[in-house]
């Protein structure tokens, strides 16, 4: 009798802890979620589980992402998604109205192979050999201007996403653009964030087909700086290689240069395409 009670005690007690075993082991659910699922979890810890830093990495067999081109900023709506107030590790963020004349300054991340194919804040889902980014409080989307403030490299992305949650980082851009920006190798670096802004005007020249004059309300955004001085000696060469207008327009302490007004957006884009072989690849059209 002794026995049986030995034998049933032992029994128990391997049940007992199998079933410890199992509640405590990471869960197996095949839901793909993003970055802004885990922003829904306020206390998870940032250095565990899916979602750590160590556990991303670089595409085993990435294409070559040298044919890539900059996200073409444009007028959208922001999105009902991702745009609301929310919560992560603890932190309440809160997301701006718009992204007009927004600039910043701080260290960059990038994110890769453990978010591809997962649904971005934005609903959208995440590509990492795309141009794209992510940010905490810009509204989504927008686009944007990242140099890479250490080797002066460049790029425009269109911000989807939120993050990254590291108090000493303000940006995540994809794999695609860190490569264009040549930190893959470091993982961060700093850069100079700078919001393009296409206000709603720009809405009605996107439904147009045909290359009738729309007022002339199209520009090619060249450079921008805080020399004003410098800018306006480019101005009159310029003026004079591409035999069209320009002008320096002031914006948050920087001083723009740009091509125009052209009345054609075709004719823009001829010009766009002309000064990007010329020594301004990221140049961009606006319209006003």
């Amino acid at each position: 009798m002794r026995l049986k009670n030995s034998l049933f005690a032992f029994a128990s007690l391997i049940i007992c802890f199998t079933l410890t075993a199992c509640s405590s082991s990471p869960g197996t659910s095949t839901n793909k979620s993003s970055p802004s699922t885990k922003a829904s979890k306020k206390n998870m810890d940032p250095n565990k589980g899916r979602y750590s830093l160590k556990n991303d990495k670089l595409p085993l067999n990435p294409p070559n992402v040298d044919h890539v081109q900059n996200a073409v900023p444009k007028f959208e709506s922001y999105s009902r998604r991702g745009n609301k107030p929310y919560t992560v590790y603890d932190e309440s963020y809160t997301v701006m109205n718009t992204g007009q004349g927004y600039s910043d300054t701080g260290r960059a991340s990038w994110y890769g192979e453990k978010f591809h194919g997962y649904e971005t804040s934005n609903g959208e889902p995440y590509d990492m050999y795309s141009m794209s980014g992510a940010h905490k409080t810009l509204p989504l989307p927008s686009y944007a201007r990242v140099t890479n403030l250490d080797n002066n490299r460049q790029v425009i992305i269109r911000i989807n996403d939120r993050g990254p949650f590291h108090s000493d980082r303000i940006l995540d851009v994809s794999y695609a653009a860190a490569y264009k920006l040549g930190m893959l190798g470091t993982g961060t670096a700093r850069i100079k964030l700078d919001v393009i802004y296409i206000g709603s005007e720009a809405a009605t020249y996107s439904g147009m087909a045909s290359a009738q004059d729309t007022g002339g309300h199209h520009y090619v955004q060249l450079v921008a700086s805080k020399d004003k001085p410098k800018l306006n000696a480019m101005a009159k060469s310029l003026e004079q290689k591409y035999q069209v207008k320009t002008r320096v327009q002031a914006v948050n302490n920087m001083f723009r240069l740009q091509l125009g007004p052209i009345g054609q957006p075709e004719l823009a884009e001829k010009l766009l395409n002309k000064v990007q072989q010329s020594g301004f690849p990221q140049s961009y059209i606006v319209h006003e």
